[in-house]
């Protein structure tokens, strides 16, 4: 199994001291947060892509560049690209870019994004943002994998014999899916035989295994082998500690403080307490022996092979962070690595080019 740390860099007040940092000292909390997923011994650092309040993740290209500067063997994930939102000649650009600056590095986690906000911003349509998805998507891979294309897509000018500049340093880059809630992203990874990234955080389990069954189906409907499917999974939160008791003390003023959150934002919460936030959510929460055992439990409806945690301490101090940060690495990364096996694929760059008409289980 291989573990990545994902960041969205919210920008809001710490749910326990109130305390707002200011704009540029939040990119540092970032920076800060990738060298220590390297230092560590973390497979991956991700950023995710929102357009909207209290999210300053709009740019995840400029930030993993600069993360890829400060690092030097850490994979870089988005967490997601919205592609939705964007004009997917602009995003193969950047993202080339990052691939050669990475020394190929790079992995996309795409998705259609979500709330209206951004939506407005971009003049996005419910209706239409899935359409939007599967086509930027599809122009996406074929600029990453030809030298020229000539395509006349809905939402974007046409491309006639268009190059497209810098070619990229992986043939091609691996694009896994992010999956909430809808079957259309789920079925677009199948399509193409590309992994699928379930978000995991919002639910109890079972509308996220429903998806990755359905994905599993799909995968073998387009006649790709199933031995080859592979699923990444979040986290709802995660703090390790040498005892249970210990665990949820030490947890409970960072839920708190999400709960009040919530309140006012007039939400109602899922998970109302966090006895049973910690028992019905994918949140980590407890000793090494707990949080082991539920990975095993998420692992056997799930099949996954990635396992996304918590990249920034969003409330607890960052002694604590850091210490459960190394618990994990000293305590249960190890049993999970031994008991649940990785990705069907070296972990590195992709280089070898898949053949045309061929399943593509290393990329887009």
């Amino acid at each position: 199994m291989k573990f990545i740390t994902i960041t969205l860099i919210v920008h809001s007040p710490d749910p326990v001291t109130g305390r707002q940092p200011s704009t540029q000292e939040r990119f540092r909390q970032v920076l800060d947060s990738a060298l220590l997923a390297e230092e560590l011994g973390f497979d991956g650092f991700g950023v995710g892509e929102r357009h909207e309040r209290p999210f300053i993740s709009s740019s995840p290209p400029v930030v993993l560049s600069h993360v890829a500067a400060l690092t030097s063997r850490i994979r870089l994930f988005t967490a997601v690209t919205t592609l939705s939102l964007l004009d997917p000649v602009r995003a193969y650009e950047d993202y080339a870019t990052l691939d050669h600056l990475s020394g190929g590095r790079l992995e996309l986690i795409i998705g259609k994004g979500n709330g209206s906000a951004q939506r407005e911003l971009f003049q996005v349509t419910p209706e239409d943002q899935w359409d939007r998805n599967a086509e930027s998507y599809e122009l996406f891979r074929q600029i990453w994998r030809n030298d020229r294309v000539t395509a006349s897509p809905k939402f974007r000018p046409e491309l006639l014999d268009a190059e497209v500049w810098p070619r990229p340093f992986q043939q091609p880059v691996r694009v896994w899916h992010g999956s909430a809630t809808s079957r259309e992203s789920v079925d677009l990874a199948a399509r193409y035989g590309d992994p699928l990234f379930s978000a995991n955080v919002t639910n109890p389990i079972e509308p996220y295994a429903e998806l990755i069954r359905y994905y599993r189906e799909r995968w073998q409907h387009y006649g790709h082998d199933p031995a080859l499917a592979a699923v990444g999974a979040g986290t709802a939160g995660f703090y390790a500690a040498p005892t249970s008791q210990q665990a949820l003390a030490d947890y409970r003023p960072v839920f708190e403080g999400y709960l009040a959150f919530q309140r006012r934002l007039g939400v109602e919460p899922v998970f109302p307490t966090l006895e049973d936030f910690v028992d019905r959510s994918s949140a980590l929460i407890g000793s090494p022996q707990q949080i082991a055992d539920k990975v095993h439990r998420y692992h056997e409806q799930f099949g996954h092979s990635v396992l996304h945690l918590h990249a920034e301490a969003g409330g607890l101090t960052g002694a604590q962070h850091r210490a459960s940060l190394e618990l994990f690495q000293s305590d249960i990364a190890p049993v999970l690595r031994r008991t649940i096996p990785d990705p069907p694929w070296a972990w590195g760059p992709v280089t070898t080019p898949t053949p045309a008409g061929a399943p593509a289980p290393e990329g887009v």
